[in-house]
């Protein structure tokens, strides 16, 4: 995308990485959104810290271009797959070792959905996306984290994982082991196969890609609504999970009886479908009754450059307007994105 000509103010760069593509932005310090560029996903878990900032590279390059000497004050790359302190310093590593900024700060993604779901100092946020996390603060208590490796830490669902276990139930079908279900032939006709048997081993031999997993879950919601017995349980059983981190969460930071916002995002929740919202919502409520329930499917990227813009006020000691600048954002992102369609 074409610069707008070179800044002399502060300025921030907003990561945004995911398991499917990176958002890059380039912000001046009232939230407008100078020029944006999108990268690959961010996979440092696969590929190394090093190798995966290093594939950020021309994303960062493009939007830089508007700076004077390509190097804007603060970086804050608010990323998936930065589940643990170690891997956050790495990447922040990585990041420092590339010049982009005189100053780098490196999260995992669900604080830039609270951020961007609220202003808050008290408040909990749940991303259910590809995969699933929480996080949660109160003012002078510390922060309840998860580490969100999948099942060995104790999680379940997220695209993913649904994925799987819609195939689990599909293939169990066909072959006997299992109740019937409707599953079974939706997902055998979207990936084109005659048998959920045949997309399974399709995946396994490499013929259907597995990283189309996630493309399951329209197809659970639908079964869902068809009356599936097998998809409504798959269904609840995320419901529950999304809860059970909220409830602990709240447990955790002695919240029940406070006034709490409680933010939800990712593609699994911002579907709306009712047979997630509902049970969640009607949970969560009961258990903290001055809860205020948000949905955020605004770019998840906005929660990065909101952070951002708070570290970057840190620095100048000239702290922004906020509602202004998540205005500004919102516009530009908006604005921006139509422009890429």
């Amino acid at each position: 995308m074409a610069a707008v000509g070179p800044l002399n103010e502060p300025c921030l760069l907003a990561l945004d990485g995911g398991n499917s593509k990176t958002d890059v932005l380039l912000v001046a310090e009232d939230g407008t959104v100078i020029t944006r560029a999108r990268a690959g996903a961010f996979v440092p878990h696969i590929v190394g810290a090093p190798a995966a900032v290093a594939s950020l590279a021309g994303a960062v390059t493009e939007v830089l271009a508007s700076v004077p000497g390509g190097r804007a004050s603060v970086v804050a790359g608010y990323l998936a797959n930065a589940d643990l302190p170690e891997e956050e310093e790495a990447i922040a590593e990585a990041i420092a070792a590339h010049g982009w900024a005189d100053h780098v700060v490196v999260g995992n993604d669900t604080l830039a959905m609270l951020r961007a779901g609220t202003d808050a100092a008290t408040a909990v946020a749940v991303v259910c996306g590809a995969g699933i996390n929480c996080v949660g603060r109160a003012p002078g208590r510390a922060d309840v984290r998860y580490p969100a490796l999948g099942r060995i830490t104790g999680d379940w669902g997220g695209g993913f994982g649904i994925g799987k276990e819609v195939l689990w139930h599909a293939t169990r079908a066909e072959d006997g082991r299992g109740p019937a279900t409707g599953l079974a032939a939706l997902v055998a006709r979207h990936f084109e196969r005659d048998t959920a048997v045949g997309v399974a081993t399709g995946m396994h031999l490499g013929t259907v890609d597995r990283d189309r997993l996630h493309e399951v879950v329209p197809l659970l919601f639908q079964a869902v609504d068809a009356g599936d017995a097998i998809a409504e349980a798959i269904a609840r059983q995320q419901a529950d999970e999304i809860s059970l981190l909220v409830t602990t969460t709240l447990t955790r930071l002695d919240l029940g009886d406070e006034p709490v916002d409680v933010v939800l995002g990712g593609g699994m929740l911002t579907s709306r479908h009712p047979a997630l919202l509902g049970p969640v919502i009607a949970t969560i409520t009961t258990a903290a009754p001055r809860a205020s329930v948000e949905i955020v499917d605004a770019e998840p990227v906005l929660g990065s450059a909101l952070l951002g813009l708070d570290h970057l006020d840190a620095l100048t000691g000239r702290p922004g307007d906020v509602a202004e600048r998540r205005r500004n954002l919102r516009v530009s992102l908006a604005t921006r994105q139509e422009a890429r369609v």
